[in-house]
């Protein structure tokens, strides 16, 4: 699936390892997805994750601004505790202002 936007923009990298008892983590994991799909400035996602737990979920957003307001959300501040207490053994964010983007080929599977 290609993604490209105008540049620049941000990408946040939520890398994470998850408990294999993670109750209600996939019926949240859409709900946010939904969310944000709404949220001013939203651009974007793509999202793996591995047998064992390890994911990494990029979301793309056109600037700070909408970052940020997208962590002060009510609902996904209330994910992101339940992550915390419920569903991750750790994870990682990180927030890049993307200035250059080229590709090859296909990522269509």
């Amino acid at each position: 699936m290609k993604l490209s936007f105008e540049i620049p923009y941000y990408a946040v990298i939520f890398t994470s390892l998850r408990k294999m008892d993670a109750h209600d983590y996939n019926q949240i994991a859409e709900r946010m997805e939904q969310l944000s799909r709404n949220q001013s400035g939203f651009l974007g996602i793509q999202s793996v994750r591995e047998d064992k737990g390890l994911g990494i979920t990029v979301s793309y957003w056109k600037n700070i601004e909408d970052v940020l307001n997208w962590k002060m959300n009510v609902e996904h501040r209330e994910a992101q505790s339940k992550g915390k207490s419920d569903w991750y053994k750790g994870y990682e964010v990180r927030i890049c202002k993307v200035e250059r983007e080229y590709d090859f080929g296909s990522l269509d599977i």
